[in-house]
């Protein structure tokens, strides 16, 4: 069975950092393509970043492109989001995801305020 656990949010200051964790089981991580989203209050769930299996190719949404990376650890079955420069409207509840089971982490929550 699938399984996905996030980590890692909380509350920052605009500006600051967090790095956000998901560890996986119940399937060879190596083999597949990982991806964040995140969905704010009153908004629909949006990609927030992608990566791919073995080589980890990463892709970004615009709004985070040069702020956000996304890495994975395939000795961990873990996948990263380090998010730096934080700005109120990155606040939201970030979702790991693995497209190829449809599954879906709890979530954390990420709030940037001051």
């Amino acid at each position: 069975q699938v399984h996905l656990v996030e980590s890692g949010g909380g509350l920052v200051q605009p500006g600051g950092s967090l790095r956000l964790s998901c560890t996986t089981s119940g399937f060879t991580f190596v083999s597949y393509t990982m991806s964040w989203y995140r969905q704010a209050a009153g908004k629909e769930r949006e990609l927030v970043a992608r990566i791919s299996n073995f080589a980890g190719t990463a892709t970004y949404a615009n709004s985070v492109k040069g702020r956000f990376t996304i890495s994975r650890d395939n000795a961990k079955n873990t996948v990263y989001l380090q998010m730096n420069s934080l700005k109120p409207e990155d606040t939201a509840v970030y979702y790991c995801h693995a497209p190829a089971f449809g599954s879906w982490g709890q979530g954390t929550q990420v709030t940037v305020s001051s």
